[in-house]
């Protein structure tokens, strides 16, 4: 293990109590994630097959209930 990496998780540790990488991301890192979450969804909303296919599905639904 390198000196860095033993580094790394000591200050992660002292810094959240935990090891993992989610609880350990940086506020800029979270706005990353989110925006290229929003933007996977607005490009699959573009694309005119998935939006049929969500529109068949409300219709779906709402004939249900």
């Amino acid at each position: 293990m390198s000196a860095s990496a033993l580094d790394r998780w000591t200050k992660q540790s002292q810094n959240s109590g935990t090891f993992t990488e989610k609880a350990n991301r940086t506020p800029e890192e979270k706005e990353l994630i989110t925006l290229r979450k929003e933007n996977q969804r607005l490009t699959l909303l573009e694309d005119p097959d998935y939006a049929e296919c969500l529109l068949m599905n409300r219709e779906q639904v709402s004939n249900r209930g």
